[in-house]
C-alpha cells in the first residue's frame, strides 16, 4: 500500500510573512504522517523561516526547484547542498513552467535528479503533455519520452524512493482538469513506464501524484484510482484551509 503524498506548490506566491502565517496555521491541524505525508512547495525565500515554524510536526517542505551543483558560479540559483542543509525534504523538478519558460531540457532535469538524491532528498518529477500533444492522440509517447530520459542512469532503488507527478499542461492553472479517469489512465502509462525500465517491484513501489487544477470538492475522485497516489496542488494549497481541506479529503 502506497502511503498518500499531497504537495502544495505555491509557485512564485506570498511574501515571507504570509508564507510563515500559513505554516502557523496549518502545522498543528494536518493529519499524522502515518497516514499521508503533507508537503509544502514554497519558494527557496522562505524555507528556512518555514522550517523554523514547523519543526517538530508533520508537515514536510520541497522546493520548488534547484539547480544540479552543490556550489560554483552560477548567479542566482539554488544549491540542492544548501537546501538540504535546511532540513527540507524534498524538490519539485521538471515542472512545465519551467522547461516552457526556462527552457529546461530532460537532460537538465535528470541532473537535478541525480543531484537532489545524491544530497539525501526526493524529487518531484514532472511530467505531463500539452493540449496539441493530448489532441492528437500521443500522450502515452509523450510521456514515456520524458520519464525515459529524465531517469537516465539512475538506479531502481533511486526510482523506487521518487514521486512522479503527472500534470497535463492544458489543466494547470486554468480550471479545467483530466477527469479522474483520464487521471489514472496516464498515471498507469507513468508507472507502465517505470515498470519497462525497472520491473515490477519499482513501479509497484514509486508513488505517482495527479496535478491539473485539483481542489477539495475533486481530490476524492483521483485519490479513489488505482494509479493515483496523491496530488501536486497549485491554487487550492494557497489557502490554510483549502490545504487543511485536501488533507482530509485524502487520510
Amino acid at each position: 500500500m502506497r502511503k498518500p503524498i499531497i504537495a502544495g506548490n505555491w509557485k512564485m506566491n506570498k511574501t515571507v510573512g504570509e508564507a510563515l502565517a500559513f505554516a502557523e496555521a496549518v502545522k498543528t491541524k494536518i493529519p499524522s504522517k502515518d497516514a499521508v505525508d503533507s508537503v509544502i512547495g514554497s519558494p527557496a525565500l522562505f524555507l528556512h523561516g518555514l522550517k523554523e515554524v514547523v519543526k517538530g510536526t508533520d508537515v514536510q517542505l520541497s522546493a520548488q526547484n534547484c539547480y544540479f551543483e552543490n556550489a560554483g558560479a552560477f548567479t542566482g540559483e539554488n544549491s540542492p547542498a544548501a537546501i538540504a542543509d535546511l532540513g527540507v525534504e524534498y524538490v519539485i523538478i521538471g515542472h512545465s513552467e519551467r522547461r516552457e519558460y526556462f527552457h529546461e531540457t530532460d537532460e537538465d532535469i535528470n541532473k537535478k535528479a541525480k543531484a537532489i538524491i545524491a544530497n539525501g532528498m526526493t524529487p518531484i518529477f514532472c511530467c505531463g503533455e500539452s493540449l496539441e500533444t493530448y489532441e492528437a492522440g500521443k500522450t502515452a509517447e509523450w510521456i514515456e519520452g520524458q520519464i525515459t530520459a529524465g531517469l537516465v542512469d539512475l538506479t531502481a532503488e533511486q526510482v523506487s524512493e521518487m514521486v512522479i507527478a503527472y500534470e497535463p499542461i492544458w489543466a494547470i492553472g486554468t480550471g479545467k482538469s483530466a477527469d479522474a479517469a483520464i487521471a489514472d489512465e496516464i498515471c498507469g502509462v507513468v508507472r507502465a513506464t517505470v515498470e519497462k525500465l525497472y520491473g515490477k517491484s519499482v513501479a509497484d513501489k514509486v508513488r505517482i501524484q495527479y496535478g491539473g487544477s485539483v481542489k477539495p470538492e475533486n481530490i476524492a475522485e483521483y485519490m479513489a484510482k488505482e494509479n493515483v497516489d496523491g496530488a501536486l496542488v497549485g491554487g487550492a494549497s494557497l489557502d490554510a484551509e483549502s490545504f487543511l481541506a485536501l488533507l482530509e479529503a485524502v487520510k
